[in-house]
């Protein structure tokens, strides 16, 4: 099965830009991409986001992303959103306002996205579209705001919008988000038995690839195998993106069978792999270390018209620096430089980390190092895999040294920064380390809640007894530990 990825049955598609992630813009997202068309001011029923629309010239494009871009500017410099949009009133149409519904929901800033939507419903040109419902909704689950999805459908129902298959995708989507996974499964369910009896609602292959992903990674085959055979019995086929998510599901949870069951489905269907097929099986083989059938589809990878990307080779080096196959993995580093590849800064971190579970310290901090005297921005995560090396190698001297001077590196740590330090220093019994990390903590306005607490505790199972009340203790007298958590 391996050795046919190459085969000229399954010749690989030109496609697909960036590994081990998968196109939400392509795959998952529910709503049509912008821009809207702008609709006559006397149409009052809801347009739906279903027609075809016509292409925008790219300059309009442009246009309209540097427009984007200042609004965004205005905000950030702390400007109330509706001050800022009333400056831009006699330019702003749907278009721009889907694109800040875009970058507002990358910025976690779900509360102003509710806010230009309230002005845009102000505007004498707004007419309520089924494409910005999608859109919010999409934005509303991603933020884990459930009932806000559940209240924006309801809003759209009311203001004269008829639910159509995006729609309906956003809202399973946006249950899915929620943290009670199995009644979030069955309410996905519920909603696809629903637009099977709708005329304007049937699923579409996106709707499959939702459903069939996430019970995949609920590790529900029986339920895969069901939404399978409704998908054969349907008018909808399956696409590539439905194979490389259930991969990537299945792979993920190491469950490789079911994975090498799919890729043969998805071989017997004529579906031809692309980059992303190649890394998900690259990298969840190396996962499982079973490095065999891992190089077997790296060589697959180079003998097709398919190139391997940077993600390809990080992902080898370090899943064999966890196997502790340092060799191996310099000389896959070696093959990317040989191929003309330039490290980026997660292929650094991933030397990092390898060289640290390979118990070569100095050789991680050359690479560190490396990157500091290149004067490119630092990046916190890169500070966090050279800490996490001098933790695990059992130096918490080096780490608070590094820490420390963090900041003249222009690194700013983060809360995951602070987790693994509180580890570390904890597993070693450092007091005076880990009440001086408290007090950082708080001078940097670092307020941890209690799942920070409760997943630090897990470093207290190897304590010696005694010390898990100690270091209780010390949290407690802390100004953090008197803090609300």
């Amino acid at each position: 099965m391996l050795q046919n990825l190459s085969s000229p049955s399954l010749q690989p598609s030109s496609a697909s830009p960036s590994p081990f992630t998968h196109h939400s813009s392509q795959n998952y997202s529910h709503a049509k991409p912008w821009p809207l068309q702008k609709r006559p001011l006397t149409r009052l029923s809801c347009a739906s986001s279903g027609p075809k629309r016509k292409m925008v010239p790219q300059s309009e494009k442009l246009e309209a992303e540097q427009l984007v871009r200042s609004i965004m500017w205005n905000m950030n410099g702390k400007e109330p959103v509706l001050k800022t949009l009333n400056k831009y009133v006699r330019v702003v149409r749907t278009e721009h306002c889907f694109l800040l519904f875009e970058e507002l929901g990358k910025n976690d800033k779900w509360l102003q996205c509710l806010e230009v939507f309230r002005w845009m419903q102000k505007q004498r040109w707004y007419v309520a579209d089924n494409g910005v419902y999608s859109k919010l909704i999409s934005v509303m689950g991603k933020k884990g705001q459930i009932r806000m999805a559940m209240w924006l459908f309801s809003e759209m129902r009311n203001s004269g919008c008829r639910p159509d298959t995006s729609v309906y995708n956003a809202l399973i989507t946006a249950h899915l988000h929620s943290q009670d996974k199995a009644k979030a499964l069955g309410k996905a369910l519920g909603y696809f038995e629903k637009m099977k009896g709708i005329e304007w609602c049937k699923p579409n292959t996106v709707t499959y690839n939702i459903l069939l992903r996430a019970f995949a990674q609920a590790r529900n085959v029986e339920q895969v195998d069901a939404l399978f055979k409704d998908l054969h019995e349907s008018i909808v086929s399956p696409d590539i993106y439905t194979y490389n998510g259930l991969m990537d599901a299945y792979g993920k949870n190491g469950m490789i069978r079911e994975m090498e069951s799919v890729l043969s489905r998805m071989k017997s269907n004529q579906c031809k792999p692309d980059i992303i097929t190649f890394n998900l099986l690259i990298d969840s083989y190396g996962k499982k270390q079973e490095f065999d059938k891992m190089e077997q589809v790296f060589k697959s990878l180079l003998r097709s018209k398919e190139k391997p990307t940077l993600a390809t080779f990080n992902s080898m080096i370090i899943n064999y620096g966890k196997a502790r196959l340092r060799e191996k993995a310099e000389n896959i580093f070696q093959k990317m430089k040989n191929m003309g590849y330039t490290p980026s800064f997660i292929t650094c971190e991933s030397l990092i980390m390898m060289y640290g579970l390979c118990d070569c310290v100095s050789r991680a901090r050359d690479i560190f190092d490396g990157m500091v005297q290149s004067g490119k921005e630092m990046k916190v995560s890169t500070l966090n895999a050279m800490l996490d090396v001098y933790c695990m190698n059992g130096l918490p001297m080096e780490a608070d040294m590094l820490f420390k001077s963090a900041k003249g590196l222009g690194i700013v740590p983060n809360s995951s920064t602070y987790k693994l330090l509180y580890k570390a220093y904890t597993k070693a019994n450092m007091k005076e380390l880990l009440q001086n990390l408290l007090e950082h903590m708080d001078r940097d306005g670092i307020v941890p809640n209690k799942r920070f607490f409760l997943e630090a505790l897990g470093a207290f199972q190897s304590l010696p007894a005694g010390m898990e009340t100690a270091t209780a203790t010390t949290v407690v007298g802390s100004p953090l530990g008197r803090s609300k958590t």
